[in-house]
Parts: C-alpha cells; sequence; structure tokens
C-alpha cells in the first residue's frame, strides 16, 4: 500500500524517538515502502535505530531536552531530510501540544491526534473533567486548579488516607506518590512535584483516593480524520512497578462480560466526545472486588503494550496511524474487529529486580533473541546501556489460542532469551510469569508484593550453579581445540592444571557479582570438575562446549552461554544471567573483607546526574531527612541522610554525573565532633 496518493501524501517519515519504538515504527514504514529517517543524539551514534533508517541526523548532547526533547532540533531535522511526516512514539514529545502544533505550522503530517485532542487529554485534571461531562465515571478526588499546599493538604484530608498524588501533565508512573498518612504528605508532595518538572516541565499535580487493591485495565481505540472511531477491545496492565508497567496481556482475563462492555462503551464516549482521529489508550481502574471501573487518564497516542492488541485483532496498529494521519478511512468497520486468541508482553528493563528495580547501565556483551515469540528491542550485541534514558530495553510478546498456551509461550521465550552485561529484570519476568496469582490470571497492582512479600531474591541453588559455572569458563576449561568434548586437564597449560594423578588440581577463587561475593574453590581431576561454593559442592561432570554454549552433565535443560572478557564472566542459563569478576585468592588483597563503610556517607546507589543539592557544608541533618537528588533513567532518586549529624563533606556538585557507589556526602556525627 503506497500512501504516495493519499489526501495527505505520506513518501517519508522522520521518527522523533529511538531504540525500541523507533525500530517498530520503520518495520512497517518498510512493509510500506515509506523512507525513514532517524534522529540521535550524541549518546545514541552506534544505536540500531540510527543503523537501520534510511538516513540519520543528529540532534544534540545525550541530555533528553537537548536532544530528543528539543523541538527546533527536530523540526530542523525534518526540514533537512524533506520528511513527509513526524512519528513520536511513546515519551518524550508523543503527547506534547505545542509539538503538534509547531509540525503543522512546518507543513509536516504529525502521526497522531490533533492538537486539541492532545491539550484536552494531556492534563490529567483537564481530561478528568471531559470525562465527568462525558458521563464517564472517574475516581473520587481533587483535580482544582489552586494548587497551593494548604488547599492540597486540606483536599487530601477531605478525601481521606490513603491518597495518591499525580503529575498532571504526564504518566509511565513519574510523579506519582502514595501518602499514608498526613504527616508524609508535604515530602510526598514536594518529591512529586520535582520529579514531575523534572520530567514533563510541569510541577502541576491531583489527587486521586488510593484503591487498595486494583485492576489496571485499558482500552485501545483507533479513529481517522473522517469520523470513525472503533475501540481494539480491552488490556489488563495490572502487573507494576514503580507505578510501571511490567505484564500487559489483551483480552483481561477473567473479566466479566458487563464490565467489558462498559469499559469499552466509556472510552467510546470519552473519544468522541473530543473527536479523537488516531490511536489512543483510555486508562481505568477497578478494585478488585468490583465491578465498577473508574477512568485514570488517556494517553492519545501509542502504548508500549500495543503488539498484544496487534495480535489477537491482527491489525497494524502503526499502519492505521499512518493511514489515519494521510487522510484515509480505516480499513476495518468495528464488527469486523474480532478477538482471536490470547496474548502477553513482558517489558525487559535493565533494572536489578533484587534492588527494588533500580536502573543498570553498561554495554551488552551478548544479545540472543528466542524463538517462537515476538521479540521487539532496540538493542544488538555491543549497544550500550545509557543513563539518559528509559531503563526498557525490549519487549516479548506471545500470542496462542488461548491464555494458557499464551502464558507457556512467554515463559519459554524468557528462558530462552539471552541478554549478557547488564543486568535485566528478566529472571524476575520469568518467576512472576509462573506465579499461580499470575498464571490464573488474578493479578492486581499489589502484585509484586503479594508474589514476593520481601522482595525477588534470585533462587540460591540457580545462583550456585551460574557462579560454578562461570568458573569454567575463567580457567578457560571450556576452551577446547573441535569444541566437541571434555579437554583432558592433563594436557592443560592454563592457570588450572593437574600435576597428581591421585588428588585433583586445587584453585582458590574470589567472586564478585551484582548478587554479592563469594569465595569458591575449584577441583579439577580426571574424571571431571567439582566447584565448592561456601563450603556446598556443585559437580560440573565434564563440559561439553560448542560455539560458547557450555553444557554440563549435571544441570538438564539448556546450555549455559557465556562470554570472558579478562577477569570477567557473563553467563547465561534459563532466563538467569550475572556478570562475575573472578580472580584467584591469593590476588585479593588481604584488608579487602576486612574493610567496613562507616555508615555516615551517602553513596550514589546507581550511576546519575547529581540534580539538586538540599545541604551546604556544615549543615545539620537529622537522619533520614532528604540531602540531594540524583536523575537516572528518568526518574528522580531521593538520597538521604543515614544518621543525624552536621555536614562535613560534599564531594559533588549540581549537573555532575557520577558512578555507582561513589561518595556524595559525608556526615559527622555531632556526638563525635564535640568529643575533639
Amino acid at each position: 500500500m503506497s500512501l504516495l496518493f493519499s489526501p495527505r501524501p505520506i513518501g517519508s517519515v522522520l521518527i522523533a524517538n529511538r531504540g525500541e519504538i523507533a525500530l517498530r515504527v520503520m518495520r512497517t514504514c518498510a512493509r510500506l515502502g515509506i523512507r525513514t529517517i532517524a534522529v540521535y543524539s550524541d549518546a545514541d551514534t552506534e544505536a540500531l535505530h540510527v543503523k537501520t533508517a534510511d538516513e540519520a541526523v543528529r540532534i544534540g548532547p545525550p541530555p533528553a531536552r537537548a536532544s530528543y526533547l528539543d523541538i527546533d532540533a527536530i523540526l530542523a531535522a525534518a526540514k533537512q531530510t524533506g520528511a513527509d511526516a513526524i512519528h513520536p512514539g511513546y515519551g518524550f514529545l508523543s503527547e506534547n501540544a505545542a509539538f503538534v502544533r509547531r509540525c503543522e505550522a512546518a507543513g509536516i503530517i504529525f502521526i497522531g491526534p490533533s492538537a486539541s485532542a492532545v491539550e484536552q487529554m494531556g492534563s490529567k485534571i483537564e481530561s478528568k473533567r471531559i470525562a465527568e461531562a462525558a458521563g464517564v465515571p472517574t475516581v473520587p478526588g481533587y483535580h482544582g486548579d489552586d494548587q497551593s499546599e494548604a488547599t492540597l493538604a486540606r483536599e487530601a484530608a477531605r478525601i481521606g488516607f490513603p491518597v495518591l498524588i499525580k503529575a498532571s501533565a504526564g504518566g509511565g508512573g513519574r510523579g506519582m506518590r502514595r501518602v499514608d498518612e498526613a504527616g508524609d504528605f508535604k515530602a510526598a508532595l514536594d518529591a512529586a512535584r520535582a520529579e514531575a518538572k523534572a520530567a514533563f516541565g510541569d510541577d502541576a499535580v491531583l489527587l486521586e483516593k488510593f484503591i487498595l487493591n486494583p485492576r489496571h485495565l485499558e482500552v485501545q481505540l483507533a479513529g481517522d480524520r473522517t469520523g470513525n472511531l472503533l475501540h481494539l477491545f480491552e488490556r489488563d496492565c495490572s502487573v507494576q512497578r514503580n507505578n510501571q508497567k511490567l505484564l500487559e496481556e489483551a483480552p483481561a482475563p477473567n473479566l466479566p462480560e458487563h464490565v467489558r462492555a462498559a469499559l469499552l462503551d466509556a472510552a467510546l464516549k470519552l473519544g468522541r466526545s473530543i473527536d479523537y482521529d488516531s490511536a489512543g489508550t483510555v486508562e481505568f481502574i477497578m478494585n478488585q472486588d468490583s465491578d465498577s471501573p473508574y477512568f485514570l487518564e488517556m494517553n492519545t497516542r501509542l502504548q508500549v503494550e500495543h503488539p498484544v492488541t496487534e495480535f489477537i485483532t491482527g491489525v497494524d496498529l502503526v499502519e492505521w496511524q499512518l493511514l489515519a494521519a494521510a487522510g484515509e478511512k480505516l480499513p476495518l468497520p468495528q464488527e469486523r474487529i474480532r478477538v482471536r486468541g490470547h496474548a502477553i508482553e513482558a517489558r525487559i528493563a535493565a533494572e536489578r529486580a533484587d534492588l527494588a528495580f533500580q536502573p543498570a547501565t553498561g554495554r551488552l556483551s551478548a544479545v540472543e533473541a528466542p524463538h517462537g515469540v515476538r521479540f521487539d528491542s532496540g538493542i544488538e550485541t555491543g549497544s550500550q546501556v545509557s543513563l539518559y534514558y528509559d531503563s526498557m530495553l525490549a519487549k516479548l510478546i506471545a500470542h496462542g489460542t488461548d491464555r494458557a498456551a499464551a502464558l507457556s509461550r512467554l515463559t519459554n521465550g524468557l528462558s530462552e532469551l539471552t541478554l549478557l552485561g547488564v543486568p535485566t529484570i528478566q529472571p524476575f519476568l520469568r518467576d512472576a510469569s509462573r506465579e499461580p496469582l499470575f498464571a490464573d490470571g488474578k493479578a492486581t497492582t499489589r502484585f509484586i508484593e503479594t508474589a514476593f512479600p520481601g522482595g525477588w531474591t534470585p533462587d540460591p541453588v540457580e545462583l550456585r550453579m551460574l557462579r560454578a559455572a562461570a568458573c569454567v569458563v575463567w580457567a578457560k576449561l571450556d576452551d577446547t581445540e573441535p569444541a566437541t568434548s571434555w579437554t583432558n586437564p592433563w594436557n592443560r597449560r592454563s592457570a588450572i592444571r593437574v600435576t597428581s594423578a591421585v588428588r585433583p588440581a586445587k584453585a582458590s577463587l574470589h567472586l564478585e557479582d551484582e548478587y554479592g561475593h563469594v569465595d569458591a574453590d575449584m577441583l579439577v581431576g580426571r574424571d571431571g570438575i567439582t566447584v565448592e561454593i561456601e563450603g556446598v559442592p556443585v559437580n560440573l561432570g565434564r563440559p561439553v562446549v560448542v560455539n560458547g554454549a557450555i553444557t554440563l552433565a549435571s544441570a538438564s535443560g539448556r546450555p549455559f552461554v557465556a562470554r570472558r572478557d579478562g577477569a570477567t564472566v557473563s553467563i547465561a542459563r534459563e532466563g538467569m544471567s550475572l556478570s562475575a569478576i573472578i580472580r584467584l585468592r591469593i590476588e585479593i588483597p588481604r584488608e579487602r573483607d576486612d574493610l567496613e563503610k562507616s555508615g555516615n556517607a551517602i553513596e550514589a546507589p546507581l550511576h546519575g546526574v547529581v540534580s539538586q543539592l538540599h545541604v551546604a557544608l556544615g549543615d545539620t541533618v537529622e537522619k533520614g531527612e532528604p540531602v540531594l537528588q540524583m536523575e537516572a533513567m528518568k526518574l528522580i532518586h531521593t538520597l538521604r541522610a543515614p544518621i543525624s549529624g552536621r555536614i562535613g563533606l560534599i564531594r559533588c556538585n549540581v549537573g555532575d554525573t557520577v558512578p555507582a557507589a561513589a561518595v556524595l556526602v559525608e556526615i559527622s556525627p555531632i556526638g563525635v565532633e564535640e568529643k575533639f
């Protein structure tokens, strides 16, 4: 299909985004014969979306505000390349009404809804007023113009705790805080406003009654410029961390038909009230024990989770966005859009699930996609995961004739996918997909705290096996000639060599990986290898190695996949991975294990940028008081005083980029100062 002869011809599209969504848009454009133009910051010079596009233009330095959020730079790139249209993807400028108007003024087609629709739904406050006028139920709360602290505190008390503070201008969980009691309201409000200002340039908030155990449901809409507006059924996006989605599916499981009908009707009412004319999503929240959904917000863009809807309807939503933007009619009427099977999506993010989903950065040493599922990503082997952008790397989407089949394929895909070099939430997602609460389709937004009450941690047996296999890789005992069978240790000249027919060779090692550090003893004999980790023996038998895949007799199922770079071994198997620095114990400084931190210093929890300092040298602080803020991957992290005392040293300035574990502020206990 060509859009060159449409009412609004489109022959080339500039994608004002990066990563996975940029590549997703490019695939549809390529199928339709549309030329694609990528934009990139200095951090993305070697990114996959830059290599894939027909043309690419640099738009600025790494910070998003100086590149992907720079409207002038993006429009200049569109003019330079002769782009007919701009697709905003999601995030960045996708819901910026000023950007839509600037595109129109420049004679460039914006692939999305009208500026009016974006503006009306862009404010959560205004969108709730519109929903109420359209007869769509909304969550009890406050969405008034008076944004004074006193008014907001008074309204929170009226609504009743717990309440939810939400940024009016944004989404994705940013600028959102739950408050359980009045004494915590001011601190939570300040933090929400700061995050909203940093992410969206607008610190206005609204308040909602916090629904304790809700399902998060949403309806996919699609409209065109001829007046058509259709629904493509609903999705369930209840499994979330930090108010951001992790597992999404369509259709919603265990949803009564009368509730489904109410959802679809409410979404269409809202869309028609603003003459909606593109792809968009209306989001709802509903208590688990209720059948009354409340309107939350409308996202006037493509959603991250749109592939599950594409699978069950057979519709390419990016193509429908292009058709609507070109002035064409949508190709299907409502009655011909039917549900076919079930689809589930898992978002793969560069985060530490064991550390409350703390973002991670680094370079990916291996990316190997699974079979039998859709894998949407913006990464490849060698890709750099930057601190400047969102932590999501890829999406794995499974489809089946029913939910059980889709879930089975999803779990298999999460076990088969290999990502090495950067910690991700892949093993958490694999475990979450196996949890009975999710498997039975009964998850709510409290899924994580219910299924993993102490937080997710790796299985200790699986972790021990990975560490043991990493020792084999480090010692190069997997380095065979034709690489088909066990290497006779008697013939080796590497660090590990058998010197006695009676007693196995032994190497005492120290491993340090993202989950901690342990001592290991590797015993190598004629019959194979045993690795003792903290006194627990792991019998590895005789490794079989083919093209870097290591199969151990003691580990059934898929082989290990490993990469070695000097002392660092990255290894994965069955969806679990780690990167370990391994050394002989004689090489580890004796004082290493004796080092104890005083507890008086504030360290950077991750690689990021210092965005705000709340203290000055010599100030006194109470334990738990905010001391500074960091930004990383579009999130705000507030670092608090670990003790009460006086600020003795500040080792950073606002704007500094600091590595993980860097000491930023040191606090001197006042009692200690008085002694000297």
